[in-house]
């Protein structure tokens, strides 16, 4: 394995940190604790748990792995605020699907080669990606496990 093996190898063992993480913090918490807000007048737990899980469904079509398995919750938890529409999908709803989505996504991971990695994402066009070819699927991994560590920061305040 060369040192681009070694960039994947390291940030694929940073994301399982991330998702060992939230898998404790939000798989410890009870239905009355998931409703709790990470400040006052700030989201619920529950909200970004949904969030994150609609974000990493979405990783699924981007990373050429599959299509989404719950492309519903965008509505719930990305294209609208917390607390603005009722019947959100609910504590079991969200965590069968982060399961779900999260074992997809290591599944397919485990299928891809260091070389798969720097390949083209799906949001790119070929055109694009030969004038930039940094916009490649380890970006989206880098990215998307900056952007799950950052609602995880967000998500210890709501523990309390």
């Amino acid at each position: 394995m060369g040192n681009e093996g070694s960039y994947v190898a390291l940030g694929l063992k940073l994301w399982n940190a991330q998702i060992d993480r939230a898998d404790k913090l939000f798989g410890g918490l009870s239905s009355e604790d998931i409703l709790r807000e990470i400040a006052p007048g700030r989201n619920r737990l529950l909200y970004l748990w949904g969030h994150l899980t609609a974000v990493h469904d979405a990783m699924l079509p981007l990373l050429w792995l599959g299509e989404r398995l719950h492309p519903e919750f965008d509505v719930a938890f990305v294209s609208n605020p917390d607390k603005s529409r009722d019947g959100i999908p609910s504590h079991e709803q969200v965590r069968r699907a982060w399961n779900d989505v999260n074992a997809e996504l290591r599944k397919g991971f485990e299928k891809m080669s260091w070389s798969d990695w720097v390949q083209r994402h799906s949001a790119v066009s070929e055109e694009d990606f030969a004038k930039d070819a940094s916009r490649n699927r380890f970006a989206i991994l880098l990215s998307r496990t900056n952007h799950l560590s950052y609602h995880l920061g967000q998500a210890v305040l709501g523990r309390k």
